[in-house]
């Protein structure tokens, strides 16, 4: 069991060098402890999971290219999320819009290799 993610949630990239924030659209028209709650398809980049500042993961094309013109020296980039598939696992038997809820324990994988978690819900008050 976990607590629920809400709109404002707090995430981390391991390849970014910044934590961003989780934006949910009142879609689903349900609110968790205030701020609307979100699903495993909440994963959108650049509508729902922003950027985390600069990215120094080796597999971002940007990156390489940058490293490449610095001669080997790993350059990082401006982080522009590249997030394909959704937020996993979820929570199973706790539905929100007819997709699993979105528990802090769940991640997400960006396509250049980082892996996205949750380190703050957003809110405290709502398990699922």
């Amino acid at each position: 069991m976990g607590i629920q993610v809400v709109a404002g949630a707090t995430l981390q990239c391991s390849f970014g060098m910044a934590p961003s924030v989780l934006n949910v659209l009142p879609l689903n028209l349900v609110m968790a402890g205030g701020p609307p709650a979100a699903n495993i398809m909440d994963n959108k980049p650049m509508v729902n999971i922003m950027p985390f500042g600069m990215c120094s993961s080796p597999a971002n094309p940007m990156v390489i290219a940058a490293t490449a013109a610095a001669l080997g020296v790993l350059t990082p980039m401006p982080c522009i999320p590249a997030t394909a598939a959704p937020w996993v696992p979820g929570a199973p038997t706790v539905l929100i819009g007819n997709m699993p809820a979105l528990n802090n324990g769940s991640k997400c994988l960006c396509s250049w290799a980082g892996i996205i978690s949750i380190l703050v819900p957003g809110q405290f008050q709502t398990m699922d």
